[in-house]
């Protein structure tokens, strides 16, 4: 009885085009609004008076998340669940994206959540850079220009307001910037060394998402056996049940988000994705200023208005399919430099991007 509801009302959503988009682009933005607010919870708020330290923790439970629903859509859809890359290729991908993870969440400890929005929009200038020099790619002056100005607009809202998070001490902004930079850096590899590394493997997404996930839950448990943070992590949560519930609740939603993104990509094409994704860092920099009283500057929304500014222009200026998939390459470009500051890295091939849905990184 509850399936039949279920079936009748998405029957009802799809037949309507309106609605059907109405539906993909609030729930994009639902998902990652919350994800994004509940990350600042978990990362600057105390839980009863006791603040949550353990980033790897984090990055673990979305990674379990990820590797459940990627193997749950390989068994459900019938495909290989058999490792097809080397393990080398799997655990090098794996590597970089645990450590730019991690780097972000940190950042929060230090930074605040508008400044960590921000910041992850400048990931297109570590990504020309590794392409340049990886897979010696070109890039347009358009491309370049829209890189200047979102640099511009991150090094005013810098300069003329307060940065660093609430509880973080007055020296740790600096800190905090530091471990963006590592972010930046190491999520840029990342999405450039998949394409190299996974080049010429005939894999469906989810194999590569489920086995590269795997890899990184296994990381993020070494990790906290290395810092001895285990034990005490797991303690934390069974102290603090409400930490444990966002925690799982983030990773929910950025993996449900990731679907809704799929969805939407394959139904209205990458211009209109971009555009959401765009407006939902916006919405969730407001909705951080106003449940989390980050007070910013004129010259911070300046600042914030000209990196947005720039990314309207590079998604409005793309020349995409529009409704509809739209062209295969197009999508996977948009996917790989633009769908990951949602969640979490997602690791993605060219091929396999344009025809499946993702999961979150």
């Amino acid at each position: 009885m509850v399936m039949s509801l279920f079936d009748a009302f998405f029957a009802k959503i799809k037949a309507n085009d309106k609605l059907h988009l109405a539906w993909c682009v609030s729930g994009i933005i639902a998902c990652l609004v919350c994800y994004g607010v509940l990350q600042e919870r978990i990362m600057q708020e105390p839980f009863d008076g006791e603040r949550f330290k353990y980033s790897l923790l984090l990055v673990l439970c979305n990674r379990l998340v990820t590797v459940v629903v990627a193997a749950s859509l390989l068994i459900a859809n019938g495909q290989d669940i058999r490792p097809v890359a080397p393990p080398q290729a799997y655990a090098a991908v794996s590597v970089s994206n645990v450590v730019a993870t991690f780097c972000q969440y940190e950042a929060l400890k230090h930074v605040s959540f508008p400044l960590q929005t921000l910041g992850k929009c400048a990931k297109m200038i570590p990504v020309m850079v590794w392409g340049t020099i990886i897979m010696r790619k070109r890039y347009n002056v358009k491309d370049y220009g829209v890189a200047g100005a979102v640099t511009a607009g991150c090094t005013i809202f810098l300069m003329t307001g307060e940065i660093k998070s609430k509880h973080a001490g007055a020296d740790s902004s600096m800190f905090g910037i530091m471990l963006m930079l590592g972010y930046l850096g190491f999520d840029g590899f990342t999405s450039t060394f998949q394409d190299k590394l996974f080049k010429g493997y005939q894999m469906t997404i989810y194999n590569q998402i489920m086995y590269v996930q795997s890899f990184s839950a296994g990381f993020s448990i070494l990790g906290m056996l290395t810092a001895g943070q285990l034990g005490e992590a797991f303690s934390f949560v069974l102290r603090h049940p409400d930490a444990l519930s966002s925690i799982l609740t983030l990773s929910a939603a950025a993996t449900i988000g990731q679907l809704f993104i799929s969805h939407t990509i394959k139904t209205y094409g990458a211009l209109l994705f971009a555009t959401v994704m765009t407006t939902r860092q916006f919405i969730s920099i407001l909705l951080s200023c106003i449940l989390f009283a980050h007070p910013l500057t004129g010259g911070q929304w300046m600042g914030t208005a000209t990196v947005f500014g720039a990314l309207y222009y590079k998604t409005l200026s793309k020349k995409d399919g529009g409704h509809g998939g739209g062209d295969k390459t197009a999508i996977a470009k948009t996917v790989e430099g633009e769908v990951a500051e949602a969640a979490e890295r997602v690791p993605l091939t060219a091929t396999a991007a344009a025809a499946e849905p993702v999961l979150p990184k």
